[in-house]
């Protein structure tokens, strides 16, 4: 069974089930039997509820398109009555929830098994996940000595390391498509609003996080977002409507686009020559497939001023959820309640006003507005996900406590892409068609103007057919 999970998708394994090929029961326990393989390697998987699993399936699972095809929920959203999260934090452990999230009710729905949740840093301000309520690093099915990334690094080293064919995961500032370039896997990040975040929350850090999954192949990834798209109940706003469903979109070959070539990053520093080399031959199979490749990066977007107002934004985000936790409980902040960075985002928020806060969200909307003027002359925008390859374990962990320094001298330089169309809210995609000498992964990011949705899946669709890579996985 091993070798048959392994060689279909999400979709593949639920056509099994659907013609009596194989059943729920024993996905589940191949899936099971793989995380005891390699999670104690990986570190992804946690917060085991392979009994509610069970449960599901005996009381009879919905006959969705996704029947029986086992799954895993990030530590961090897809709130779920019988599914407790950590949240990545030692102060959140065992969070329960009084009801389910909208989000999880799609999938539910849909038929898919939830047997468990996968690591994240805390509260999710991390492009590494290593936090320490899991008792050590998440780390890379590719090389253990790196990093998955983060935020959803768990879910990503899960898909990875073929416990499950696709996970839950959320973008915030690129928490699905760093862990996916990193890992060998699809990305999406659709736009602002297309996926919903209620009851729990009314929005995401001001709108930039949404929530997202990572697969191996780009159709489960426009499955899954099929199901769960659109408002939930008293959503306060909406995506725009989309010309046809992701799945219909992934079907129909893209015309001719124009796509903008950025090779350095948009504030016109260098990358390394590996992820510079990887974005390169990504324009040059572009080219091949009909598309107009011209060299151009977003120059007149303040890129600078965006990241720095996102970081107090994000701040803000945090130091709301720990002292409302902390309400609750009745008490202060204790020495080993958060890591280094919360305790400096804790006190960075401390010196944001009301009035800097609204002047952050501003920052954030004119940003967006300056990228959207940039798309009028282009329809995608190329990069490498990453300004570099995959990070070693602890270079970007949680101990410091300077927030700023953290955000702004060591993530951003590292990850100076991804966050920007998280602050534009356009959709944005990174897809593995890279690999370094070293064996490491190197996604190609690609983002397409707000509300366009459907054409970028459908180009990512496009390249997978050119330069396929399902069959292409780490050998743990």
């Amino acid at each position: 069974m091993i070798d048959t999970f392994r060689d279909h998708d999400a979709i593949g394994l639920a056509e099994l089930v659907a013609g009596g090929q194989v059943s729920p029961t024993e996905l589940l326990d191949t899936a099971l039997a793989r995380a005891r393989a390699v999670n104690p390697a990986v570190n992804a998987v946690v917060n085991d509820a392979t009994s509610v699993a069970r449960a599901r399936i005996s009381a009879g699972l919905p006959d969705g398109p996704l029947r029986g095809v086992p799954f895993l929920l990030k530590d961090l959203g897809c709130e779920a009555v019988d599914y407790p999260c950590h949240i990545g934090s030692r102060l959140f452990r065992d969070t329960r929830f009084a009801r389910n999230s909208a989000i999880f009710d799609r999938l539910s729905g849909a038929g898919l098994v939830p047997f468990a949740r996968t690591t994240a840093p805390e509260m999710g301000i991390g492009t590494a996940t290593e936090a320490a309520v899991y008792g050590g690093p998440t780390r890379n099915p590719w090389s253990l000595d790196h990093t998955p990334g983060g935020s959803s690094g768990g879910a990503a080293a899960a898909v990875a390391a073929g416990i499950v064919p696709a996970a839950h995961g959320s973008d915030g500032g690129g928490s699905v498509r760093v862990p996916a370039s990193n890992c060998g896997l699809f990305g999406f990040k659709a736009t602002r609003a297309r996926l919903p975040d209620g009851p729990y929350a009314g929005e995401g850090w001001a709108g930039m996080a949404i929530e997202g999954f990572l697969t191996r192949s780009v159709r489960d990834t426009a499955l899954l977002t099929d199901i769960c798209a659109g408002a939930d109940l008293g959503a306060p706003y909406a995506a725009p409507p989309m010309p046809s469903s992701f799945m219909q979109a992934i079907d129909t070959p893209v015309a001719p686009l124009r796509i903008a070539l950025c090779d350095t990053t948009f504030t016109g520093e260098d990358i390394d020559p590996v992820c510079r080399a990887a974005v390169q031959d990504a324009a040059r199979l572009l080219e091949d497939m009909g598309h107009h490749v011209v060299p151009a990066r977003p120059a007149k977007a303040d890129t600078q001023a965006m990241m720095s107002a996102w970081t107090d934004i994000v701040a803000c985000g945090t130091a709301e959820a720990v002292l409302r936790k902390l309400g609750s409980l009745g008490r202060g902040l204790l020495p080993d309640d958060v890591e280094g960075v919360t305790r400096g985002a804790l006190a960075h928020a401390a010196t944001i006003s009301g009035a800097d806060y609204i002047a952050c969200i501003d920052t954030i909307h004119a940003y967006g507005r300056q990228m959207a003027d940039f798309f009028q002359d282009y329809d995608i925008l190329l990069t490498p996900t990453l300004a570099e390859p995959p990070a070693r374990i602890g270079r970007l962990d949680h101990a410091t406590e300077d927030y700023v320094g953290y955000r702004m001298e060591q993530v951003f330089p590292y990850s100076p892409f991804a966050a920007a169309f998280n602050a534009s809210g356009q959709p944005a995609a990174s897809v593995p068609l890279y690999w370094s000498e070293a064996g490491l992964p190197i996604g190609i990011h690609l983002a397409a103007r707000f509300g366009e949705d459907t054409r970028l899946m459908a180009l990512c669709a496009d390249l997978e057919r050119a330069r396929p890579w399902f069959h292409r996985t780490p050998r743990i």
